[in-house]
């Protein structure tokens, strides 16, 4: 079996392109990937790339229980001469999703951002909106350049969402990417497809730019602009403490392991109120039938 690691390194200029586009038939460069460990080396393991290609997980990625015929989870990318390799770190985000991250050093020819894995991500200076700063954050949304095969990426996030017809049914259970706050309420990026609005009267907290959430279809209007809900839509609306009970379960699937028995710091850093201000808001919420309290929490009783 030829090592494909080793096949990258006759002509750097050259053959680290030709190699990604013969293991893009097999693996997907720039997403997670389960490969069969093949061999141990001084420097690593090489794994199973399919036809006859192999992929090297450098040494430092090792565990002692990485084995020759075991399987591992690596994220597929390419190191700084052009040649793909695996690591088991989590990258903070993968080809196809839409991310904040952090300007590490920007020039000439672009910025580069914190990746969160041994190599940096950039962004082409034609696919900044404006030019980036070091030490600031800009959502930027990740993809292979069709030139380099490699993957990049892109602040021009308008040209990535809405290429395709909405086609949500309400109520449908969606993941969101909070992107901006806007006189309305929050925009979001839906399952990274799709601009869509969550209104400001109906968020009992302010969501943080960046943050990853479950959200929920309201409505897809003629024009296929989306209005999202942070809470299934069968949960009614509370104001107050007891509102902001019912959204956090709704975000966190419907139960909470938090009660009346909770330390107060646990209970101020969920819903930032004090213990007895919580007992109140689970007292009303469970006259009204909206909640059951159990041994080891409160779940949500969703409205007939």
């Amino acid at each position: 079996m030829q090592s494909f690691i080793y096949c990258c390194m006759f002509n750097q200029k050259i053959i680290p392109y030709l190699c990604a586009k013969e293991i893009k038939a097999m693996l997907e460069i720039g997403k997670y990937h389960t490969l069969k460990i093949v061999k141990n080396v001084d420097f690593g393991l090489y794994l199973d790339a399919g036809d006859g290609l192999e992929i090297l997980l450098p040494t430092r990625y090792v565990l002692p229980d990485m084995k020759p015929g075991n399987d591992v989870n690596v994220f597929i990318y390419h190191d700084n001469e052009g040649r793909p390799i695996a690591t088991t770190l989590q990258p903070k985000a993968i080809v196809g999703e839409f991310r904040f991250m952090e300007v590490k050093s920007a020039n000439q020819t672009g910025a580069f951002l914190d990746w969160g894995i041994m190599k940096d991500l950039l962004v082409p200076f034609h696919e900044q909106k404006t030019p980036m700063q070091e030490g600031c954050r800009y959502l930027v949304y990740v993809h292979i350049d069709h030139v380099t095969g490699r993957v990049v990426a892109s602040a021009r996030i308008d040209k990535y969402l809405g290429n395709v017809l909405p086609a949500y049914t309400k109520g449908e259970e969606v993941n969101i990417l909070i992107a901006d706050k806007t006189d309305m309420g929050y925009k979001v990026i839906i399952n990274n497809l799709h601009w869509g609005l969550v209104y400001e009267n109906e968020v009992f907290r302010s969501p943080e730019k960046g943050e990853l959430l479950k959200g929920y279809i309201k409505n897809v209007r003629d024009d296929d602009k989306i209005d999202v809900s942070l809470v299934p839509l069968g949960y009614r609306k509370v104001e107050g403490t007891a509102g902001r009970v019912l959204e956090s379960l709704g975000i966190h699937g419907g139960f909470l392991a938090v009660h009346d028995k909770s330390d107060p710091e646990e209970i101020y850093a969920l819903f930032g109120c004090s213990k007895k201000a919580f007992k109140q808001a689970i007292g009303a919420l469970y006259k009204q039938g909206l909640i059951r309290i159990e041994k080891n929490g409160i779940r949500h009783m969703p409205s007939r």
